[in-house]
């Protein structure tokens, strides 16, 4: 394992995992990628090759990976900057590097105790709890050596998230013609999920879309105050349904909604994808590609803003999460950075909390899965 100087600050954590959901890097991979994501959910075969060609028109490629080595660099260099250097892991869920393949090389390398930051800033099923069943399955994997691990909390009301998303919508903003600029609508986009996942979502239920509708809040008050102006009009709506189709999933879709806009008169919009920290194929694709056809078939004016990604102002903020929760390790009330109303979230997810809306998962959560008595 590198030399670590950690100080106070990072004890007792001698490292931090970074979990993703992994991508393919090449034509060969898509097909054994998307059999990995779809296993066990009952997605015909079939339907593979056509999800497979949206792959293909990025050189079957998808960018999550790119962007996740950039995020683990800009991590560790923020850690090094307080002197505080920490050895920083990637893993992924559905593709290499693969969790339990990350969990036994920080085996070997000494790793004994280590935060996780999962790329997902909301609460939900398929956005925390199937990512603690993932990590649970994976240090079973691994066994006795698997370091102990404490998933970080939800960021999604973070400066470090929020800033940058603000100065993204500005930029973006600045590309439309100027006839349309200050009247153009924000269409803030996320992943849609079950119904009954969305409701399920957090201790008390509704936290996804609440969660959402809260970031949404603070970009479009942050826009506000950039530009000058005491309103900025905004929706929130949905992407990149799947599943059975007698199946209610949240809406609007972004398409249907863009539509709408250009019937009520809207002159132009922007995309603003809160609900993805770095481009997935759902960004480059659902956005980039079908989401701006739709607008050019309406002749509405569209762009895309950036997302988070590995913007310093996040690497910065995920250094906090794991100085803050090493210090509640340690019996300390940390300061916890916030923006909005609804606070921090907690940091131990509490049994039941986003169960699985297919009622399949182990339904183990918090300290449970960590291989730790509750603190």
């Amino acid at each position: 394992m590198p030399d670590v100087a950690l100080g106070r600050g990072a004890d007792p954590f001698d490292a931090l995992l970074v979990v993703s959901f992994g991508g393919p890097e090449g034509p060969d991979e898509v097909i054994p990628f998307l059999e990995n994501v779809t296993r066990g959910r009952g997605v015909p075969p079939e339907r593979l090759p056509e999800v497979g060609a949206h792959y293909a028109m990025f050189g079957g490629v998808s960018p999550i990976n790119a962007q996740n080595r950039a995020l683990v660099a800009a991590v560790g260099k923020a850690f090094a900057e307080q002197g505080a250097a920490l050895p920083v892991y990637w893993g992924n869920r559905n593709w290499r590097p693969y969790l339990a393949d990350t969990l036994r090389a920080m085996a070997d390398d000494g790793v004994r105790r280590a935060a996780v930051l999962v790329t997902s800033a909301y609460a939900s099923y398929s956005g925390c709890g199937q990512y603690h069943e993932n990590l649970l399955a994976a240090r079973a994997e691994v066994g006795e050596s698997a370091p102990e691990l404490d998933k970080l909390r939800h960021y999604f009301n973070h400066p470090g998230f929020v800033e940058p998303l603000v100065d993204h919508v500005v930029a973006a903003l600045e590309r439309l013609p100027e006839s349309v600029r200050w009247a153009a609508r924000l269409v803030m986009t996320t992943h849609s999920i079950p119904v009954a996942a969305a409701k399920s979502a957090g201790p008390q239920g509704n936290a996804y879309v609440r969660q959402h509708a809260e970031t949404a809040r603070l970009v479009a008050r942050g826009v506000g105050r950039a530009l000058g102006r005491p309103h900025v009009a905004w929706d929130l709506v949905f992407q990149s349904r799947s599943g059975p189709a007698h199946v209610p999933w949240l809406e609007p879709d972004v398409n249907t909604h863009l539509a709408a806009l250009h019937r009520d008169g809207v002159p132009a919009a922007v995309l603003v994808p809160i609900g993805f920290l770095s481009d997935h194929m759902e960004v480059v694709y659902d956005l980039d590609v079908e989401a701006a056809a739709t607008a050019e078939r309406l002749g509405l004016p569209l762009v895309r803003a950036a997302t988070t990604g590995a913007d310093p102002r996040f690497a910065a903020a995920v250094r906090e999460l794991v100085f803050e929760r090493a210090e509640v390790l340690r019996g300390g009330e940390p300061r916890r950075c916030v923006l909005g109303t609804l606070g921090p979230s907690h940091d131990v997810c509490p049994p039941g909390c986003c169960p699985d809306p297919r009622g399949t998962g182990t339904g183990l959560r918090g300290a449970a899965l960590l291989g730790r008595p509750e603190r």
